[in-house]
């Protein structure tokens, strides 16, 4: 299993498997699926695992700022 990113970009879907290929500048996040290996996890694991979501809020709050949807 590998990362999947699928953000709208000028109207289209693109599909991204590294976060940062992902561009500044684009219209919509569709689908944002990270890998998460299956647990017991460790600690360093742990932050990773929350990190993403870090990301996503990162994210959405682009998406908004470019529509203008405080």
């Amino acid at each position: 299993m590998t990362h999947k990113f699928v953000i709208m970009v000028n109207g289209q879907l693109n599909t991204y498997f590294n976060y940062e290929d992902i561009p500044d500048k684009f219209d919509h996040v569709i689908e944002f699926r990270p890998e998460i290996s299956a647990g017991p996890h460790s600690e360093d694991e742990h932050e990773q695992i929350s990190a993403w979501n870090d990301k996503l809020q990162l994210l959405i709050q682009k998406e908004t700022a470019r529509f203008g949807n405080d």
